[in-house]
């Protein structure tokens, strides 16, 4: 049986003494629990989540990454530098840096080979527009971007997570019901059977549609939903322990 896994992105939010508090408070909320979890936060916080969740059940990542090893990137981050700092997790590919930074399917998949190289978990994110499901394209769509993740990183399948985010309920308020995000999770996971069918029962599918402390529990007991990729709920420590104890 997988394990639930539920990670936060805090986004471009945060500063030191809002995050002091904001890992305190996770940190004292999180029992011994079957759900796993993590918090990616932006890079310039790393060290201080380091600090503060080491020895703690609570994991600790990075929201993006280079797909360069090193050398003349001015302002790129490379996966030895995030790994140096024990991130578990990096995300790579979210519809953000998809829609505002121009990444292609192509570009993700560097990068999650990148960070697989660096002994890390990629969080790999897939997910169609309002445009694209309304022209019943997301199938395709999700299959084409998970699909070049996965030419990449061959036999090593197994040590990558997926989370679909259907870009039309990021921060809209609007969520695919359960049934929806089933669907679109249970194509994947076929995808990961074709390539792979001992790594396809293994690998972690999280929702990242505006998972909620009032949605999750439906969602996640979904077959093939293993957690959440948590947004704007995960600026708030009772709302992201309220998800994670949803997992349970």
């Amino acid at each position: 049986m997988r394990r639930k896994l539920v990670v936060g992105n805090w986004k471009m939010n945060g500063n030191r003494a809002a995050n002091a508090s904001l890992l305190a408070g996770i940190v004292a909320g999180v029992n011994a629990s079957e759900a796993s979890c993590a918090v990616c936060a932006p890079a310039p916080y790393l060290a201080q989540c380091q600090d503060a969740l080491a020895g703690s059940p609570v994991a600790w990542g990075a929201q993006d990454v280079s797909a360069q090893p090193g050398g003349a990137f001015t302002g790129e981050v490379a996966a030895s530098m995030l790994a140096d700092f024990a991130c578990a997790y990096v995300i790579v590919g979210h519809s953000e840096r998809r829609a505002y930074h121009g990444e292609n399917s192509e570009l993700v998949a560097k990068k999650a080979v990148a960070v697989l190289d660096a002994g890390m978990t990629p969080i790999v994110c897939v997910g169609e527009t309002l445009a694209e499901r309304e022209a019943g394209q997301t199938v395709a769509v999700v299959a084409s971007q998970l699909g070049a993740v996965l030419d990449l990183v061959g036999e090593r399948v197994a040590q990558i997570v997926v989370a679909y985010e259907p870009v039309w309920a990021i921060g809209t308020g609007k969520t695919a019901t359960p049934a929806m995000a089933q669907e679109v999770h249970a194509q994947l996971r076929a995808q990961l059977m074709a390539k792979n069918a001992v790594a396809a029962e293994t690998v972690q599918i999280l929702y990242g549609g505006s998972m909620k402390p009032d949605n999750a529990l439906e969602l996640m007991a979904q077959p093939d939903i293993d957690g959440g990729l948590i947004g704007g709920a995960a600026l708030k420590a009772a709302d992201f322990l309220a998800i994670l104890h949803a997992a349970n």
